[in-house]
């Protein structure tokens, strides 16, 4: 039998003899059925990026899914990873574009040509009347690298406006901002595998188990070494209930705990003064603020013992080598940038960087969370995370791309601005790629009014999403199987997806959507490509030589490799999948940019009428708006609704509706009653739409710098409820029905047995 080899360090004690004799199997799996094929790939869901098989049948149909053996996951899948395969031959799959010339009028099918040429003269006719930049454009982080690219370059240099964004807005862009502040780069400083050889681990507003179920297996194997592992978030969620420390705070006080950590390890003498000497600036009024936050002082802000917050500091500082990973439950805020750079601060001052097992990282949320903010598609940036107020970097863009400096539009702004301009009619005509702004941006009624303002609006995507239903023109694109290109996960390792199957007829994809678009705007010579490939080779010349350099990967390496971490400038290169080994950051100086961090409230404050913090999140049944997951029968019947997390103290019993009341908006939902939430602190899962929404609930302020919203954080109060509302089915094109599986869960009135902690009610 062939046996893996194993480095001992990277085995938990006494493994290596089950693994070596075959506890893993081999990679590179062929199908056992005749005339059954395996496609290589990987899921098309969180940031973790799973290798998989994708089955398909002698007929060249995508059927099922297999584990495969890739690094990243060793054979594991969760949930949606094993459904994924579900969506390829889906019954409510869009197969023909969709066009009506007013909203009063119903959907009808139209030809592609008809499509196109009514998108084409409805852009001309907005732009002609307004202006180019009464035209924008939305992208989404679960779209090819190849084709976030082209989002960007579609916007300014066929649509000619500054109007571009995506979603990813609402994910990864504090963190974001916080890296480039401190760092002059903007991803994770280490692999997963950087977890395994920690002696302490901190996650702080990340629910792992359910977000990202098989980076488990990181935090777990950390501690099967002995790692201590903190967990920092208001729920005891799975991961939270096996830490050694779980530190329980307030809702939007995360700045001030960290901050207070520092204090404790400035005062106990547990800087690393040499590596901070040698690495750093603004260390001194870094060290002057956190002077200001001791342990009693943050413990009244974040509601959790001083004695803890000491424990934490001791804990973090003396491991000889100490890890911090973060994710949104600190970046949905006001203060997202703040408290990202606030954790940086704690690794930095206690020389937890650039080593194995020592250092800072960023879990994204969407599947390319990381690469899709790279090339073009986010309001400030250009290809290879240039900055579009550069003058250099515009003058390198515009040489790649053909057009002369004059023609590039300057900054746009965020997602949610772009709302705002809607309601206003600054901007007057959209389109939307891979995003579902009616379920995941906040304020829905906001969202609703920006959004019926437009003259025009046209959407792609593979199923009807709500927002899509609102549109004028619906084009329908390939899944992630029809398709072939390259994503960056959460390590910022890229990886290649691979095509499965050929589209249905009368499906296309994104990218030769945009192709044709810009060919009726007078822009076809910059578009013409002829798939992926000629895309990804234009994106590497146009990232060589930046941050952001993919200049390296190739197709054919990353096939071979299995993956490759930017930067990675030449085709001989190995890529980089740890930063700072060398102490130098990306910035002129070469140091790291300690920035001062202060803490302030969040923007909806407490009252009477509102006493307690809503806080949102994910569950592990389903991704984001829910558009792809909640038409897939498992999921539903694992997760048919949502539901209101709230702490027995509030005297309600498993499944009584309750009302939750925000300043906007008010929802009823079954309550989940559990000890594993704080008493002043009620959660709500986002994936569901109106009446059933939470971000019908939450508020729509922004932070300064990244332009994230508040998710994280409302006042809001409880009270009992009439009836719970019932779950919506997802919008279906003309002549489909709802999905019959999901139609029969999604009526049940009940919260999910939830996997989380203590004193969770179980269904009777």
């Amino acid at each position: 039998m062939n046996r893996l080899p194993l480095d001992p360090s990277l085995a938990p004690p006494g493994t290596r003899s089950f693994r070596d004799a075959g506890g893993i199997p081999a990679d590179r799996w062929r199908a056992d059925q005749d005339g059954e094929t395996l496609v290589p790939t990987h899921c098309c869901f969180c940031g973790v990026q799973c290798g998989m098989y994708l089955r398909v049948d002698r007929g060249g149909k995508v059927f099922g899914v297999e584990p495969r053996n890739h690094d990243i996951n060793r054979m594991r899948l969760c949930p949606k990873g094993i459904n994924a395969y579900q969506q390829v031959n889906h019954p409510d799959r869009l197969t023909a574009p969709l066009l009506r010339r007013s909203r009063d009028e119903p959907f009808r099918e139209a030809s592609w040509e008809e499509a196109l040429d009514f998108t084409a003269a409805a852009i001309r006719r907005v732009q002609a009347a307004h202006g180019n930049d009464a035209f924008g454009l939305l992208g989404g982080a679960s779209l090819f690298s190849e084709k976030t690219y082209l989002v960007g370059k579609f916007a300014r240099v066929a649509l000619k406006t500054r109007h571009v964004d995506y979603n990813g807005r609402l994910c990864m862009v504090s963190a974001a901002g916080a890296n480039k502040l401190a760092f002059g780069i903007d991803r994770a400083a280490n692999p997963f595998s950087d977890i395994l050889l920690t002696d302490c681990l901190l996650i702080a507003g990340s629910n792992v188990g359910e977000c990202f179920p098989v980076m488990t297996q990181y935090v777990w194997g950390a501690r099967d070494r002995g790692a201590t592992l903190i967990v920092v978030d208001p729920r005891e969620t799975a991961v939270a209930r096996t830490a050694d420390i779980h530190v329980a705070l307030k809702p939007g006080t995360d700045s001030a705990f960290f901050n207070a950590l520092l204090h404790v390890v400035v005062k106990e003498d547990l800087v690393d003064e040499a590596y901070v000497a040698a690495h750093t600036t603004g260390w001194a009024e870094v060290r002057d603020k956190a002077a200001e936050y001791p342990p009693e002082r943050a413990a009244e802000i974040c509601g959790v013992p001083a004695a803890q917050i000491v424990e934490v500091a001791r804990t973090f500082a003396r491991a000889p080598r100490a890890m911090a990973w973060h994710a949104r439950g600190i970046e949905h805020h006001s203060q997202g940038v703040e408290n990202c750079l606030s954790v940086i601060n704690l690794c930095v001052a206690t020389g937890n960087l650039g080593r194995p097992g020592a250092g800072y990282g960023t879990i994204t949320g969407q599947g390319n969370g990381q690469g899709g903010r790279e090339h073009g598609q986010k309001a400030d940036l250009l290809p290879g995370g240039r900055s579009i107020m550069n003058a250099e970097h515009r003058r390198q863009i515009c040489e790649i791309w053909g057009i002369e400096e004059s023609e590039l539009p300057p900054a746009g702004t965020s997602m949610m601005e772009m709302v705002h301009q809607m309601r206003r009619q600054e901007i007057r005509g959209l389109i939307g790629i891979c995003n579902n702004p009616f379920v995941s941006l906040p304020n829905y009624k906001v969202v609703k009014e920006g959004y019926d303002a437009l003259d025009f609006h046209a959407q792609f995507d593979f199923f009807l999403s709500e927002t899509a239903a609102n549109a004028h023109v619906v084009f329908p694109v390939t899944t992630w199987a029809e398709d072939e290109g390259v994503m960056a996960n959460a390590e910022a390792r890229v990886v290649k997806h691979n095509k499965a199957q050929e589209p249905p007829a009368g499906v296309r994809t994104d990218t030769w959507v945009i192709c044709q678009l810009a060919q009726r705007l007078g822009a076809g010579d910059k578009f013409a490509f002829a798939g992926s490939r000629e895309v990804f080779d234009e994106l590497r010349v146009a990232s060589a030589g930046t941050v952001n350099d993919y200049y390296g990967i190739t197709y054919e390496r990353l096939e071979e490799t299995g993956g490759i971490a930017w930067p990675c400038p030449s085709t001989d290169h190995p890529g980089t999948p740890r930063l700072f080994e060398d102490g130098r950051t990306w910035h002129p100086d070469g140091r790291i940019h300690m920035q001062v961090v202060e803490w302030h409230a969040p923007m909806d404050p407490y009252d009477d009428e509102h006493p307690l913090s809503l806080t949102t999140g994910r569950t592990v049944a389903h991704f984001l708006s829910g558009n792809q997951t909640r038409r897939l029968g498992a999921l539903v019947e694992q997760t048919p609704r949502p539901w209101v997390e709230v702490h027995p103290s509030h005297g309600f019993r498993n499944g009584e509706p309750v009302r939750v009341v925000t300043r906007r908006a008010s929802e009823v939902f079954p309550a989940l009653v559990t000890e594993a939430i704080r008493p002043d602190t009620v959660f709500i899962p986002y994936h569901w739409p109106v009446p059933t929404a939470a971000n019908a609930l939450t508020i729509d302020a922004l932070d300064p710098r990244s332009k994230i919203p508040e998710y994280k954080v409302c006042a809001c109060r409880i009270e009992p409820g009439d009836r719970v509302a019932e779950v919506p089915a997802p919008p279906t094109a003309p002549g489909h029905l709802a999905y019959p599986a999901a139609e029969a869960s999604r009526t049940d009135p009940l919260p999910p047995t939830s996997p989380q902690g203590r004193g969770t009610a179980e269904r009777g």
